[in-house]
């Protein structure tokens, strides 16, 4: 479904990804496992259309998108929760989950804001705390519903592929489960996942297959569960 091949990206004169290369089938739940730096976040954004890639490819259902704007990714079915969740926070719930389906909003039909309505109901239903909040402005949420929301957001647009770069980030551990239990859901009911993640131990849990990054480059690649008993991810990535 995904394909990235001998990608080389980066900010300015200064490359992080160093002839990266990695594949996610459909259906697939898998994780991007490295520490802080390890070019995780860069490889997130090439992705999604936010960075253009200096060399290499990507492909998603058999079509090069790295020469596509960011818009143009999301009409392709790729949704990203970026790190930091990046809510809007002056808006109300409810206006940030519209914003996430812009592309079915405008231009306005009838079909388009019952495609939206039949959407929201899905998210909400995935999220139901959101549900109890949607007159409220996102900057009031807690940290864990703001990761919802993030999410939530995301799914608006109808994705077939969902990119996280780093969910747990500043969440407590019990949230951090939820949150990935509901991934492991989604992925479930059809949509592939990969997710990008710092706390190696939950995302190996939870996903099918695994690639740990180092300064740019893969250096291992395998089952999650073959990764969590590997000696140097539990050394290096699991404290063990």
């Amino acid at each position: 479904m995904l394909e990235l091949a001998s990608l080389q990206a980066g900010y300015g004169a200064s490359n992080v990804l160093h002839g990266l290369s990695l594949s996610v089938n459909q259906g697939a739940f898998c994780t991007l496992i490295g520490a802080n730096g390890a070019g995780k976040s860069t490889t997130m954004k090439a992705i999604a259309g936010l960075l253009r890639p200096v060399q290499g490819s990507i492909e998603f259902e058999g079509q090069r998108i790295d020469h596509l704007p960011a818009a143009q990714i999301v009409t392709r079915g790729i949704a990203l929760v970026p790190e930091g969740r990046r809510v809007f926070g002056p808006m109300t719930v409810r206006e940030n989950l519209q914003m996430g389906a812009f592309t079915k909003l405008y231009p306005r039909s009838t079909a388009g804001n019952r495609q939206v309505e039949t959407r929201l109901e899905f998210v909400l239903e995935t999220f139901p705390r959101l549900r109890e909040r949607l007159p409220q402005q996102a900057a009031t949420l807690s940290g864990g519903e703001q990761q919802m929301l993030a999410i939530g957001r995301a799914l608006m647009s109808a994705p077939r592929l969902l990119l996280l770069d780093e969910p747990s980030m500043g969440l407590a551990p019990l949230i951090v489960l939820q949150v990935f239990a509901v991934l492991r859901q989604l992925q479930r009911s059809g949509l592939t996942v990969l997710v990008s993640e710092q706390n190696a131990s939950v995302a190996l849990a939870h996903a099918d297959h695994g690639y740990v990054i180092e300064s740019g480059r893969i250096v291992l690649a395998d089952s999650a569960a073959r990764l969590h008993d590997n000696d140097k991810v539990r050394e290096a990535y699991l404290g063990i």
